[in-house]
């Protein structure tokens, strides 16, 4: 059976039961999140339990596994595959704020776990998969909401990642999330779709390549005149920022989920 449609039944049963009724969600932070952006984190958590839904936080999880696989060290990423299906193995439904790290989950955990030939580890991942959720899509595809009760009264434009778009196709989900923010402007990104040119180590090895892409993404930023940018990712985030922050334009960015983790009595 096709991935696509494990997660449709997944999603269906899931928006099943999550009508009216408390989940025990389990937040997979990401290396990102934990070290360098935790407010993100602590809005995942503000906006599912305003949704009514309890989250839990598994002490003991690492990263997922992306960074060595991508550089080349397939085989020192294995035993982070182990680690998260133990950390994760009981959850109901897994949510990380983070499309590229979902995606190294779908897309190479079960060819990991396939070409050790580990019987249980397959088994494992594939029992889990199904219950990893970006956040948008959680509450989308998930839950089967739009408006999560946010207001946020800025004029904002979005960026679609490229893992959100392409690997987990997404599509306007983010979009229509961000259009039922009570107070919010939200803009139009001309090329929206188009990379920011982060790519993890793709920055560093094709600098160049990656400041070109980077510098027609701020472009198009800055010609909306908006006061934020958000995404899915705060990998892309963190390299708008820095072009943004160097060319003093008082354009900030800022998560997805801290947009709908905003509240009229904060906005005072």
């Amino acid at each position: 059976m096709r991935w696509g449609n494990i997660l449709s039944i997944e999603f269906n049963a899931l928006a099943c039961t999550a009508g009216g009724l408390a989940l025990r969600v389990s937040l997979f932070i990401t290396c990102y999140n934990d070290t360098l952006f935790p407010e993100t984190g602590k809005s995942v958590v503000k906006v599912l339990e305003r949704l009514g839904h309890t989250v839990e936080f598994p002490a003991g999880q690492t990263c997922c596994g992306q960074m060595h696989y991508n550089t080349g060290y397939q085989s020192e990423a294995m035993p982070l595959v182990q680690r998260f299906v133990d950390q994760f193995r009981e959850a109901e439904a897994v949510v990380v704020p983070s499309s590229s790290c979902v995606a190294m989950m779908k897309d190479h955990y079960p060819k990991m776990a396939a070409e050790i030939g580990d019987a249980k580890l397959i088994a494992d991942v594939d029992a889990l998969l199904p219950r990893v959720y970006e956040f948008s899509e959680f509450l989308t595809r998930g839950l089967g909401l739009e408006d999560v009760g946010a207001y946020y009264p800025h004029r904002v434009t979005y960026h679609a990642s490229c893992h959100g778009l392409r690997n987990l196709e997404l599509g306007d989900g983010p979009l229509r999330l961000l259009k039922a923010v009570r107070g919010i402007d939200l803009v139009p990104l001309e090329g929206l779709e188009q990379c920011c040119g982060f790519g993890g180590t793709f920055a560093v090895k094709n600098a160049d390549v990656s400041s070109a892409m980077l510098s027609e993404k701020t472009t198009a930023i800055l010609n909306t005149k908006a006061e934020a940018c958000t995404a899915c990712d705060n990998s892309c985030l963190m390299h708008i920022q820095g072009a943004l922050h160097r060319q003093r334009t008082g354009v900030k960015t800022v998560h997805l989920a801290e947009i709908l983790a905003g509240d009229e009595g904060a906005a005072r």
